[in-house]
């Protein structure tokens, strides 16, 4: 464990605190070290920001003279509030049909090609009245909280239609509103072809990337733009047509890339700029050097590579000599990944794709933050970022990764407020 020197570590955004915790083991997941750790530290928080970082003795000091509030955590650990960075959060129905079939022999691929997989989501979403979506993911939601998420992604693209695609995303909008977690939402317009285009493909795709888009973009709804560029789903071109109809709005794009195989969807996530591409148990070496070169963050979804019971992992030691960010997210979803722990996700990161704690980390905090666009706000304790942070009953961060079922979680700071391990 590293101790920063005081030079280092004291900064401030204002002589005037509200409160201060001392006592914690920080992992700031910024600067030198590893974790970027400081032990024995000290955080100040003004409102909804982080006002100073440093020596636990200093902090109380200081503290005392201005008359802000002391919490002692007692060697607690503090790291940013994780971050969700890939998820399809609501949804109707549940897909434990189609969990029994894979475990008899059936393949993703054929189950979506006989109708299931998620045509058999969109059913079951477009028949879901508003309240019950939100009432699931709600549930789903609150159990991601529990283990220390502050900020989430949650995609819509279980309507495939736009009645069904507005309602998924407000959902999404009044569940940021109704709790305290911070909500970013993605339209996945092009997730897969409903069954009234199957002899308009084209026509589909002119319609999410053109009308559809438009309307919801003006609604408030779309923070970015996702697409299934896959064999079973949607081509690169139609991929592309979709991410500059987002970039001509001036929104992000993410892109599910290489999930099944290599069909160049890495190099259209670059080409666009997009945020990250996800999945990328295919990606070819020139993929991966596009990506660095765009600054495409590599999310790695290790929850659904273990419900698929896939056998080729991403090419985590190319991506890494490419110099791509790795982000790790669950994937929450009803078919490939009924998830709804990070910390699985992050243990999975290590044991399945060979990330070590320190990468895993990183991967729901600083390099999640990037692949939202959000770096600038959230993801690293740092001066002047939103206190948004996690407090933790262990002895080393590496513990974050360690541990299966349990939840070693102490509270929850959302913008600075201690808002309990469930976020109510």
């Amino acid at each position: 464990m590293v101790i920063l020197a005081v030079s280092y570590v004291v900064q401030k955004i204002s002589d005037k605190w509200d409160q201060v915790w001392l006592g914690a083991n920080i992992a700031t997941m910024a600067g030198a070290g590893a974790y970027g750790s400081i032990q024995d530290a000290a955080l100040a928080v003004r409102g909804e920001r982080i006002a100073w970082l440093g020596t636990a003795e200093e902090g109380r000091q200081r503290a005392q003279a201005q008359g802000a509030s002391i919490h002692d955590v007692r060697g607690q650990w503090i790291t940013p509030g994780f971050i969700d960075c890939h998820t399809h959060l609501v949804y109707g129905g549940n897909r434990v049909e189609e969990f029994e079939q894979r475990l008899c022999g059936a393949s993703y691929e054929e189950i979506a090609r006989a109708g299931g997989g998620i045509q058999s989501t969109m059913r079951e979403t477009r028949a879901a009245s508003k309240e019950s979506l939100y009432d699931s993911a709600l549930r789903r939601l609150r159990c991601l909280m529990a283990e220390g998420v502050t900020t989430i992604e949650i995609k819509s693209g279980y309507g495939l239609e736009l009645a069904a695609e507005r309602r998924s995303l407000e959902v999404a909008q009044q569940l940021g509103a109704d709790l305290p977690i911070s909500v970013r939402k993605t339209f996945l317009g092009l997730h897969a072809l409903p069954p009234e285009f199957t002899e308009h493909r084209q026509r589909f795709v002119d319609e999410v990337s053109g009308p559809w888009l438009n309307a919801l973009a003006a609604a408030g709804l779309v923070d970015a733009v996702d697409s299934f560029c896959e064999t079973i789903a949607f081509s690169v071109a139609e991929t592309e047509q979709f991410l500059r109809a987002a970039k001509q709005l001036g929104l992000g794009a993410h892109v599910h890339a290489g999930q099944l195989s290599d069909v160049g969807a890495a190099q259209a996530a670059a080409k666009w700029g997009a945020l990250s591409a996800d999945h990328l148990e295919f990606v070819s070496a020139d993929g991966a050097r596009a990506m660095a070169a765009a600054g495409t963050v590599a999310v790695l979804l290790p929850t659904a590579y273990y419900t698929l019971r896939q056998t080729t992992p991403p090419p985590v030691d190319m991506l890494r000599s490419a110099g791509v960010p790795l982000a790790v997210a669950t994937d929450s979803n009803p078919g490939t990944s009924p998830c709804t722990s990070i910390l699985l996700a992050l243990s999975m990161a290590c044991t399945l794709f060979g990330l070590t704690p320190e990468e895993a980390l990183a991967g729901v905090t600083r390099e999640a933050a990037r692949a939202l666009g959000v770096s600038n706000e959230v993801g690293t304790i740092e001066v002047g970022k939103r206190a948004d942070l996690a407090f933790w009953r262990i002895g080393r961060a590496a513990e974050l990764c360690y541990g299966l079922g349990g939840n070693p979680l102490a509270a929850v700071m959302y913008r600075g407020k201690i808002r309990g391990a469930a976020g109510s």
